[in-house]
């Protein structure tokens, strides 16, 4: 049965519902719901809501909870992901699952409390120390946020490795109808998890390694988890791009935007479509490389000056022409400015073959 509630809410009742009986967090704007309702619901299943003092404490919390076992999370916007980062890295390198959700707001600094998705660098290319990286989710609906989260709470158990769930205000607040999943059945013990009993006793979660040589081995294990996630996780949403000439590429809410453009400019005859990364950490290169075989050219949108179309770039390696057009501040790219961007595109680049070279629209 179809419920009505904000993204926010529906990731947390998808949290418990995926077996998480721990959040620990502190409230800060546009993320503030899910700490809420983590303090409504959380007891209600048998778990554990507690308000930090401030997202260090929190991020320090999950490290404590991950290590017995439990599945945990929690929740913040740029400035608290911000605090958490040498807390992510200490997760990362002890090899402890949580969730984190990055309820996005524009920043660097305070910024404003207005949607933004300027936090892509940030949790994709790891904002801690070390080598280490985080798996991450975008949704771009309500129910999406119910969906992903149960996947997060997998990969998080499946790869022992921090998964984030990455999305924009806008994501986070609006209301739609979700449906959630079953209930997962909990999870016994993890075989390396401590809980004060003698036959868990050996077992000693840390990150520090002394010796080179194993602090090399230890990395060199880690990377290979992460290609691992590379070659078996990637997600993407490929939306009319079966003969599309011009496709589009966002994210978020974004992408919602981008289905709508590439619905109108169909019907006036450009071959538009949508290349939709659902995973934004393992990138899904292949499926832009894919789409490169029969595409002239690639128009990245986002909500920020620019940081997910260096990893477009980085998956076409030259193959096809990319341009970009970025929001910031909270401002919203809108169906119009890009539509008028697709079709200045394609009055310029589709008549004849398009060369390699980069467009970018500052506004």
């Amino acid at each position: 049965m179809s419920q009505l509630m904000k993204g926010n809410e529906a990731l947390l009742k998808s949290a418990i519902l995926a077996g998480c009986r721990a959040f620990y967090g502190y409230p800060i704007t546009p993320a503030s719901e899910i700490a809420e309702a983590a303090a409504l619901y959380m007891p209600r299943a048998g778990g554990v809501f507690l308000q930090a003092e401030s997202e260090v404490a929190a991020i320090n919390m999950l490290y404590g909870a991950a290590a017995a076992g439990v599945r945990c999370m929690t929740a913040s916007s740029g400035p608290g992901i911000s605090l958490m980062q040498e807390g992510i890295s200490y997760l990362a390198g002890a090899e402890l699952p949580c969730v984190i959700a990055d309820i996005t707001r524009s920043g660097p600094g305070l910024g404003n409390i207005a949607a933004e998705q300027s936090d892509y660098n940030q949790v994709v290319k790891g904002g801690g120390h070390g080598n280490y990286r985080t798996l991450v989710l975008a949704p771009h609906s309500v129910q999406e946020m119910a969906d992903l989260t149960a996947l997060a709470f997998e990969l998080a158990d499946r790869y022992r490795n921090p998964v984030v769930v990455l999305a924009d205000g806008f994501i986070g607040q609006m209301m739609e109808a979700v449906e959630f999943p079953h209930t997962a059945t909990l999870p016994d013990l993890p075989p390396w998890a401590v809980d004060g009993t003698a036959a868990t006793r050996h077992n000693l979660i840390n990150s520090l390694h002394l010796d080179c040589d194993e602090m090399e081995a230890h990395s060199r294990a880690l990377e290979a988890k992460y290609r691992l996630a590379q070659e078996l996780e990637p997600r993407a949403e490929e939306w009319r791009t079966e003969d599309a000439e011009v496709v589009l590429v966002g994210y978020g809410i974004v992408a919602r935007i981008l289905k709508a453009v590439a619905a109108e400019a169909r019907a006036e005859g450009i071959p538009v479509g949508v290349l939709r990364p659902i995973t934004l950490s393992p990138f899904p290169a292949a499926s832009f490389r894919k789409a490169a075989e029969d595409a002239r050219m690639f128009l990245v949108v986002e909500m920020s000056t620019g940081q997910m179309v260096d990893d477009v770039r980085l998956a076409l390696n030259g193959r096809r022409p990319v341009a970009f057009l970025g929001r910031g501040g909270g401002n919203v790219p809108s169906h119009h400015q890009v539509l008028d961007l697709v079709r200045k595109l394609a009055a310029e680049h589709l008549s004849a073959r398009a060369d390699q070279r980069e467009w970018v629209l500052d506004v």
